[in-house]
């Protein structure tokens, strides 16, 4: 996952809603979102290369996803993948803030990375590339390849494409949230943030929705909560043109 904005407890009848893509070279393996056999059951897609998701939800009304924190510079051979702390998490029972004390004792074995856990009533966050982690009062919040919030043009367009499209309409209003993922326009060189990666990946890197032959925009994922009970999870999966190339809608009860 590389783009997501979350509204947590801040919109009525819906404590959890998220709007993420996720960026990756196109030929690692995937599966579309479904739901994973087990207890309890998880809605995700999977990562056939190293295992576990980049953002799914379970029956038991827990979340989480996960983004790079880009940082070549501090690359590790043979890390663990960071994809299996979102599933650990999904099929966990600790408590948000227990599980990321216990992620942090161990965070720098891990490339860079955020991660976001919670449930209708909590979330917290942690980065392995900033402070201790901590738990995040309700609001919206933005996240992509840096620390939370950090206002990176692609961060913030989003964002406010996120605010629009849930400032009215019943929620979630899934094509006014597939509309604000779906920005192809890159940032003005004056605006790039300098990662180490170079002026043109930088600028390949720093719309919303990235479009290239090898590395872009696989995914856009909806995830909502509701207050009744109910939770739903909507994928939209991309072909290296950009173009759509599959669609799951997953509806579930969550305890």
């Amino acid at each position: 996952m590389c783009l997501a904005v979350l509204a947590l407890r801040s919109l009525a009848g819906l404590p959890v809603l998220i709007a993420a893509n996720r960026d990756e070279f196109h030929a690692r393996p995937t599966t579309a979102a479904a739901a994973w056999p087990g207890k309890p059951v998880i809605y995700a897609g999977r990562d056939l290369q190293a295992g576990g998701t980049w953002m799914g939800a379970s029956a038991a009304g827990r979340y989480a996803l996960v983004t790079n924190y880009r940082d070549p510079a501090r690359l590790l051979p043979g890390a663990p993948s960071r994809g299996a702390l979102v599933e650990a998490y999904l099929r966990g029972d600790e408590p948000p803030g227990a599980y990321l004390a216990r992620v942090h004792r161990d965070g720098e074995r891990y490339n860079g990375f955020n991660l976001i856990v919670g449930d209708a009533d909590s979330a917290w966050y942690y980065g392995n590339r900033g402070a201790a982690p901590r738990e995040l009062p309700a609001g919206v919040y933005a996240l992509s390849n840096h620390l939370l919030d950090t206002p990176w043009p692609k961060l913030a367009r989003t964002k406010a494409a996120f605010m629009r499209a849930v400032a009215h309409a019943p929620q979630p209003d899934l094509p006014a949230l597939y509309a604000a993922l779906a920005d192809r326009a890159p940032a003005p060189d004056d605006e790039l943030p300098e990662t180490g990666v170079g002026l043109e990946r930088e600028r390949m890197l720093s719309s919303p929705f990235i479009v290239s032959p090898v590395y872009g925009t696989r995914s856009s994922t909806i995830l909502a909560l509701h207050a009744d009970g109910r939770g739903e999870l909507h994928e939209r999966r991309f072909d290296p043109r950009g173009e759509v190339a599959g669609e799951a809608a997953l509806r579930f009860d969550w305890a």
